[in-house]
């Protein structure tokens, strides 16, 4: 009888720890989309897109690494949120080529589709102005906080002292 007390102690303990777990450890190295984005989402082949990242949205803070199998790999640095990329004159009109956005060993895909027609054919998008400086991280994605993660285990290791005790006070009043 102790010793499934004592288990079922420890499974508590070990469930709110691995549910505790930020979602940011996962083996699955694709994010949401938020915060990223190709404009126009459709061009004809030898027209530009726009590739963009929205700091806030996407929590990305460092350098953003872009590979598509239509244009060359392009690099948008940590103080920026924008740049353009030549899309190759050779795509195939009316393909779908995955755009991948990377930033810090995390991924996001947009789509890009390539119209039949030329480059005149499709409307221009204007280029975004860069904005200006970035003045804070706000929230929770500003990083771990040495002080939040002890609490949180103190938490957790609370509760798990408590339901040991109480299953072991329990045992002692049942005369096993």
């Amino acid at each position: 009888m102790r010793a499934i007390r004592a288990a079922s102690a420890a499974l508590l303990g070990v469930s709110a720890l691995a549910l505790s777990a930020p979602a940011a450890v996962a083996d699955d190295h694709y994010v949401m989309s938020n915060g990223y984005s190709v404009l126009p989402s459709t061009v004809a082949a030898g027209g530009q897109v726009v590739l963009q990242v929205d700091r806030d949205a996407s929590g990305c803070k460092g350098s953003v690494t872009i590979s598509s199998g239509v244009f060359d790999t392009v690099t948008i640095p940590p103080r920026s949120s924008v740049t353009t990329a030549g899309v190759d004159w050779d795509a195939r009109p009316g393909a779908v080529y995955r755009v991948t956005f990377t930033c810090g060993g995390l991924s996001a895909i947009k789509d890009l589709t390539i119209a039949g027609g030329r480059p005149a054919d499709i409307t221009p998008v204007p280029v975004p102005p860069y904005r200006g400086v970035h003045a804070g991280e706000g929230g929770s994605i500003a990083g771990f906080d040495l002080k939040e993660i002890g609490l949180g285990l103190a938490l957790i290791a609370g509760s798990v002292t408590a339901a040991y005790r109480l299953s072991r006070r329990r045992a002692g009043e049942d005369g096993t």
